[in-house]
């Protein structure tokens, strides 16, 4: 069975981690917004799924570490991708 994810998906997952991250920290939203010198509300919005630009979702992944696991995934794919042969 083929799994079908959305964009949406991604968001809300996305969001869950930010928050996950966040309160794990013992961060407010206040306060992670303040460190990134992005808005409390952007926060929000990301935690919530809604539209975040990539700079602001990159900068909260930068800010938990998590750079360099979101370029391993893009390389593997890029690798797997670069592997198909139909002969």
């Amino acid at each position: 069975m083929i799994d079908v994810i959305t964009i949406k998906d991604v968001k809300v997952k996305i969001g869950e981690a930010c928050k996950l991250f966040r309160t794990s920290n013992s961060l407010s939203r206040e306060e992670l917004a303040e460190t990134l010198e992005i808005s409390r509300a952007t926060i929000q919005n990301i935690e919530n799924g809604k539209n975040a630009t990539l700079d602001n979702v990159l900068k909260v992944a930068n800010h938990f570490g998590l750079l360099q696991s979101i370029t391993n995934e893009i390389d593997k794919a890029v690798t797997n991708q670069n592997d198909i042969s139909l002969y």
